[in-house]
């Protein structure tokens, strides 16, 4: 089953939030889904805490991946669920090294900003030199996070042209900056689950999140290799 890991070595570019909306969304849709913590800081499992009950039955959280953990658990996971989504830590060390080299895909979320352009490539560069040591393609693809669904950016499209000049695929769906995304860190439970009453337009940052999953298997279903042209 399909092995997705949320990868970038800079903190705060939204791997956590990616990881778990488009989760969120795949077990709504009926497929299970597990979702492996592996950062230290274990952010997913301290939002399954804040509401257990409201977890979804296909969705399972595996906390406290480690290093010497995370190749059996990606293992375990893949033989009981249709998906094993990875969180990694904002660090680059074995543990991110070898969850890239299990992956189907990897997901690069980043801002748009230089800053996070320059570590995003940094990343890449990481995943090339895991693709020469697996003797293998490894798809991944950029994900703009945070940005603004009412403004769009000149930076913003200057980043993606440039990443795309240098043969990044970048994912035509972003993440956008919705209250939602942070309500759902804060309260524990999903999307789903939040009312107007709790958060402003819950809908538009299901609807968003509903995208965003929909280019991902997109990605995965497509035969044709979308990094540098070349053939999976």
């Amino acid at each position: 089953m399909p092995t997705i890991v949320f990868a970038n070595s800079k903190g705060g570019v939204g791997k956590t939030t990616s990881a778990l909306a488009l989760a969120q969304v795949l077990v709504r849709s009926n497929a299970s889904v597990a979702l492996l913590d592996a950062d230290p800081n274990q952010p997913i499992k301290a939002w399954a805490s804040r509401d257990p009950s409201r977890v979804p039955g296909l969705l399972t959280v595996v906390p406290d991946v480690s290093e010497s953990s995370i190749l059996d658990a990606i293992d375990r996971e893949a033989q009981r669920n249709a998906f094993v989504f990875v969180d990694l830590e904002g660090t680059a060390n074995l543990a991110v090294s070898y969850a890239i080299g299990r992956a189907d895909v990897v997901i690069v979320p980043m801002r748009g900003s230089q800053l996070d352009a320059d570590q995003t490539t940094r990343v890449i560069a990481l995943i090339q030199r895991e693709e020469q040591a697996y003797r293998r393609r490894i798809r991944h693809a950029v994900l703009f996070t945070a940005t603004s669904p009412a403004i769009r950016s000149r930076d913003l499209a200057h980043l993606r042209q440039e990443l795309e000049a240098n043969g990044v695929f970048c994912l035509p769906t972003e993440l956008t900056e919705r209250a939602a995304f942070r309500a759902m860190m804060q309260f524990g439970g999903t999307l789903y689950d939040l009312s107007g009453a709790e958060v402003h337009n819950p809908e538009a940052a299901i609807e968003n999140a509903e995208a965003v999953a929909a280019a991902v298997i997109d990605l995965i279903a497509n035969k044709k290799e979308p990094n540098n042209g070349r053939a999976a």
